[in-house]
């Protein structure tokens, strides 16, 4: 017989749907329990107490890949709306107090790991009792999340073409062609586009938004894509290209350093730059928390020192991005 909301409150605590949620969103005991800061036990018995509170299974074991049931499922958009409604309370109450505080949720794909953490750095001067958590993803994963609505602001390039959703472009994104220092092309002045993409290949996985922009333009230009090996970051790409296993289109900000150390070599070719612009984006009709507001009208209003900075601190070469409005 299903316990009333009285007998719940007195069975379930905070705690116990921390856990639960650890463990829908990373998949795994061993990966939520590292996370909490807790042993794989402790996780495992939380569970089993969720499990006996409902008389219902929660995880599934098919394999050695763990699944969430129906039950589970239903569970963890009942918390998502729990804690979302505690977020905007605890944002609200900070507003009374005249504070901005509470947690501030961003996802980043890769490209743009180079750049939150200098936005973060100068916002948190301001609002130090923000508690932010950043994931870092690709595009395809991106544009899930802003689906779920799994985040206060997602910060991506390429934006879905979609009315459903507010974005606010900040600053260029030189996707750049390189090769090792040693290859032949980097001897050459000018290189054609064709000789570039002759050469080995060495691309991002599915989903990335780099290889989305690169294999945009090669339509284009009606070019095909000579790729060797398909590696899942723009770290394993960039390692990939400093063994000489072939050449690669990437984000200047990711090879800034290894180009100034002239260990990697920017490739003169008409038509690259490819620019595109790092953009904050959320759901129009989102509710956003006084953090998530704090931190676009803290970008919105440094604008110009946001571009400046980069310029100063990567040497970049990119014009500021247009600045507009959905």
């Amino acid at each position: 017989m299903p316990y009333t909301l009285s007998q719940l409150l007195n069975r379930l605590s905070f705690r116990q749907l921390q856990v639960f949620m650890a463990v829908f969103e990373r998949r795994g005991y061993s990966r939520a329990a590292e996370e909490l800061g807790l042993t794989q036990p402790a996780v495992s018995a939380q569970i089993r107490q969720l499990e006996q509170i409902f008389n219902q299974p929660l995880f599934d074991y098919v394999g050695k890949t763990l699944h969430t049931t129906p039950a589970g499922d239903e569970l963890a958009r009942s918390i998502q709306h729990i804690f979302g409604e505690l977020q905007q309370l605890q944002g609200q109450l900070s507003e009374l107090e005249g504070v901005i505080s509470g947690s501030l949720k961003l996802a980043a794909v890769s490209t743009a790991q180079y750049v939150v953490p200098h936005l973060l750095a100068g916002f948190l001067k301001q609002y130090p009792k923000v508690e932010v958590t950043m994931k870092v993803v690709n595009r395809a994963q991106a544009i899930s999340r802003l689906a779920e609505n799994a985040d206060d602001l997602v910060i991506m390039g390429m934006v879905p073409e979609d009315k459903s959703l507010s974005f606010m472009p900040f600053l260029d994104n030189e996707l750049i062609p390189v090769v090792h220092a040693t290859h032949p092309l980097a001897q050459q002045a000018h290189v054609t586009i064709e000789e570039f993409f002759q050469q080995p290949l060495l691309l991002r996985e599915h989903g990335s938004g780099t290889r989305h922009a690169l294999e945009a333009y090669c339509s284009e230009q009606r070019l095909g894509l000579n790729w060797v090996m398909e590696l899942g970051s723009n770290a394993a790409v960039k390692h990939g290209v400093l063994a000489d296993l072939g050449v690669a289109v990437m984000p200047r900000f990711s090879v800034q350093l290894e180009l100034q150390q002239g260990i990697l070599q920017e490739l003169n070719i008409d038509g690259f730059p490819l620019r595109r612009s790092w953009c904050t984006v959320h759901p129009s009709r989102k509710h956003l928390t006084p953090a998530a507001e704090a931190f676009l009208d803290y970008i919105r209003n440094n604008m110009a020192q946001i571009q400046t900075h980069f310029v100063n601190f990567y040497g970049t070469k990119g014009n500021p991005a247009h600045i507009t409005a959905l």
